[in-house]
């Protein structure tokens, strides 16, 4: 499960950078929880649902969908607790830590762990479009994705970082450097993740440090 400082440490990251698309994100009236609903939906799409053609279920862009829909999922609890961040934090921990999975969905009970990972994907994506989102079905979507919560942390803050990287140098105006000594930026993501610990405090921070030294043009 989330810790609260995992928590605490993504819902930091992701207010910070809705204010560097907007100062006054949580009264701008963004679909947040509409952006989340789209990528559910291309999570069924990465998952294979049609039965008249052959289809593999391609698990690492299972990941990185579920990864995106965190990231406008945190963004509407903020907004739900009216911008305090600690509130979200205990908010969303008392969520993961409800002893139950069970969804109440048009007065009919959903019980995911009954439920394969599809049908779980579209329980998802009807109660983004209804304006809903349950954290303990979407742990639970993790868990059938072989992810685990450190996995999903490990990989939020990383692409929030690049992100942010990417913003600070350059990225806007074109000039922003995407191959470093012949790999891709995400490339090089993924060596950093590798060596740092998840559970440092300044985890955000050492990500980004790391991007520094590696970077020619910082």
């Amino acid at each position: 499960m989330l810790s609260q400082q995992q928590l605490a440490t993504m819902l930091s990251l992701q207010n910070k950078m809705n204010c560097k698309v907007n100062t006054s994100w949580l009264s701008a009236g963004y679909g947040y929880l509409r952006a989340a609903m789209v990528e559910s939906v291309e999570a069924i799409e990465h998952h294979g649902w049609k039965w008249w053609k052959a289809q593999q279920r391609d698990l690492p862009q299972l990941q990185m969908e579920l990864v995106d829909i965190w990231h406008f999922a945190l963004s509407a609890s903020i907004i739900d607790y009216k911008g305090d961040i600690q509130a979200t934090a205990n908010a969303l921990s008392a969520q993961l830590a409800q002893s139950t999975t069970q969804v109440k969905f048009d007065s009919k009970d959903y019980y995911p762990e009954k439920q394969s990972l599809l049908d779980n994907l579209e329980l998802m994506t009807g109660l983004c479009a209804a304006k809903r989102f349950s954290v303990p079905l979407f742990m639970y979507i993790v868990q059938q994705c072989e992810m685990s919560s450190d996995e999903l942390f490990r990989q939020y803050v990383g692409k929030n970082v690049l992100n942010f990287f990417r913003q600070d140098n350059g990225y806007k105006d074109g000039s922003y450097i995407k191959i470093w000594h012949q790999k891709e930026d995400n490339e090089h993501l993924v060596e950093v993740l590798e060596t740092l610990d998840i559970n440092a405090s300044d985890y955000s921070e050492q990500v980004y440090q790391a991007l520094v030294t590696r970077y020619p043009g910082a």
